[in-house]
């Protein structure tokens, strides 16, 4: 399937342009323009008494590198009934090593030190981290110990974490990056809602509406 790109989200909120921005964030949210509600509900894997937010991303998407650190920003600040999750795509099969490579750094406990680190050596440093082999001596030069590394780069788990993210990405009929999903309910995304900050206003609107019981 052909994935939508979201340069006109992005190329708004680097540019600063207001007009549209600015319109888009005076009204409220709305179903079929700012968001979709699913017709079959997503997995959802946080515990009861939570509201699940995902964000579906991709290292080697420029998009997803911008969004970063505005959306970091935004999970700290979440309130305690709110679970919030980064998910891996893999639109296809050269993706896959990503995926994995973010599991991995999630059962090392290294997502906090290293996930940012990535974005920017792929993104400023221009270094290609797709192969298993690159990741790994890329891994190495981060102090990381490459054979710990790579036993839960190549693990049941790690491999179980990736198709369950895959599951997800077609539970939410996710078409580019960077996304949320909320509740296992609803999908944004940037060529919705045009800004990526509006994305997470549209975010807070839903997580708002299902801790309401709407």
């Amino acid at each position: 399937m052909k994935r939508r790109t979201f340069c006109t989200a992005t190329t708004l909120v680097a540019a600063g342009l207001a007009s549209g921005g600015v319109l888009a964030q005076a009204r409220a949210p709305q179903a079929g323009t700012d968001f979709t509600q699913l017709n079959k509900l997503a997995p959802v894997d946080a515990p009861a008494g939570k509201i699940e937010v995902l964000e579906f991303f991709w290292y080697n998407c420029s998009h997803c590198n911008a969004f970063e650190p505005l959306l970091a920003a935004w999970a700290q600040k979440l309130p305690s009934d709110v679970a919030f999750k980064r998910v891996p795509v893999a639109f296809q099969d050269s993706y896959l090593s990503q995926q994995r490579l973010f599991y991995a750094l999630e059962a090392m406990g290294l997502v906090g030190q290293l996930h940012s680190r990535v974005f920017a050596t792929i993104h400023v440093d221009r270094q290609n981290l797709v192969s298993e082999q690159a990741i790994t001596a890329w891994i190495g030069k981060q102090g990381v110990d490459k054979a710990l590394f790579a036993s839960h780069f190549n693990s049941f788990t790690t491999l179980s974490k990736a198709r369950r993210a895959n599951q997800l990405m077609t539970a939410y009929q996710v078409e580019g990056v960077p996304a949320l999903g909320v509740a296992g309910r609803f999908y944004t995304d940037g060529a919705m809602t045009k800004t990526m900050d509006r994305v997470l206003q549209v975010a807070d609107f839903l997580v708002a509406e299902v801790r309401a019981g709407r």
